[in-house]
């Protein structure tokens, strides 16, 4: 069966479904006991057409939305109705991380573009120091005396001050996201250049001997900045991606939907950079002695590795208990009402089966 046929085919279940659940969520008074019958009937019928999708077409995006769909069934189900703090405290907890989880590949794009940037700029300002002008911003050029950092705060604010690198970093991240409207390209450059801004410092200060005084004062928070940096790079590419190649799907419904997940993930960094202005607040100008500034960027890694870890977990329980596969989507993402994905259909792609 083709997947549009067997979209047709099932998409009255799957309506009458979805609104059904809007009337359990939003007017609870209103239901009577055939409601609740019908319900389960629904979820059976869903639950069933779920399986067939995860068999026959295991990479559509049917998939993705059954998933939803029955998942949030169970819930109703089960009289799993959160508050509002219980679901934003679920989206920390484990869609965060499932997101982040589910678009790997682009996030570490714009891992590899950053590295390849940085390199390029270390490489030019190794080469030749003058051609730090050319490279960094005047403002950052200026004020650089690598002779002087370390020895005081006040020094150390002047040289590569910590709210310019923050201001410079969120920027980046706006930037980074933003871009995907431009195909990605304006991503493209805002990591690569990022890239070569570090670079240059780093070789700036590697001229003087002062690297492994330079880096204390930068990974403490830098770690987690600029992690936060590749995941909005990362849904900046995606969007790019999804605008150039929608698949099967509309041009305009694969932009419309990468435009709410990479919205996600890019407000999954907030905190992110809210931990990392405290660090770079209190601990990166304190008076601590280098070595426990780099033990306090080791333990900012350790703690996003087990953030993710944590949220794995979850994610995984989750899937575990409402039957959703691993292999899949995880219903991560929500996809859009049947309605809709069956107009995002351009055509039957599926061979006949089953």
């Amino acid at each position: 069966m083709h997947i549009q046929h067997y979209i047709r085919s099932n998409k009255l279940v799957w309506s009458e479904l979805e609104q059904l659940l809007n009337r359990f969520e939003q007017h609870k008074r209103t239901l009577e006991a055939v409601d609740i019958d019908r319900l389960i009937l629904l979820y059976k019928a869903a639950s069933a057409h779920l399986a067939y999708a995860q068999t026959y077409y295991p990479q559509d995006e049917i998939g993705q939305f059954l998933n939803q769909l029955v998942s949030r069934a169970h819930h109703v189900l089960h009289a799993e109705q959160w508050k509002g703090s219980q679901q934003l405290s679920d989206f920390f907890k484990r869609r965060f991380i499932g997101y982040l989880v589910e678009r790997w590949r682009p996030i570490l794009l714009a891992f590899v573009l950053f590295l390849l940037g940085a390199f390029a700029g270390f490489i030019a300002v190794w080469d030749n120091p003058l051609n730090q002008y050319a490279l960094l911003p005047a403002s950052i050029t200026d004020n650089i005396d690598p002779g002087q950092l370390g020895q005081t705060h006040q020094e150390l604010q002047s040289a590569v001050t910590s709210t310019t690198i923050m201001t410079n970093n969120i920027k980046v991240a706006i930037l980074a996201f933003a871009g995907g409207i431009t195909f990605g390209l304006l991503t493209l450059y805002v990591l690569i250049y990022n890239g070569v801004l570090v670079g240059a410092l780093a070789a700036v200060f590697w001229h003087a001997g002062k690297s492994y005084v330079f880096w204390a004062y930068i990974l403490p928070h830098g770690i987690i900045e600029l992690s936060a940096i590749f995941i909005a790079g990362g849904a900046g590419l995606y969007m790019g991606y999804r605008m150039i190649s929608p698949g099967r799907y509309t041009r305009k419904y694969r932009f419309l939907r990468s435009v709410k997940e990479s919205a996600l993930l890019v407000v999954g960094t907030i905190p992110l950079f809210v931990i990392a202005g405290i660090i770079e607040g209190y601990l990166t100008p304190s008076a601590l002695p280098l070595y426990a500034k780099y033990i306090a960027a080791a333990t900012t890694l350790v703690a996003l590795a087990l953030y993710v870890a944590y949220g794995r977990m979850n994610q995984r329980r989750y899937n575990r208990l409402n039957g959703i596969n691993e292999n899949g989507a995880g219903g991560a993402f929500e996809p859009h009402s049947a309605s809709k994905l069956i107009r995002a259909h351009r055509s039957p792609s599926h061979p006949s089966s089953g």
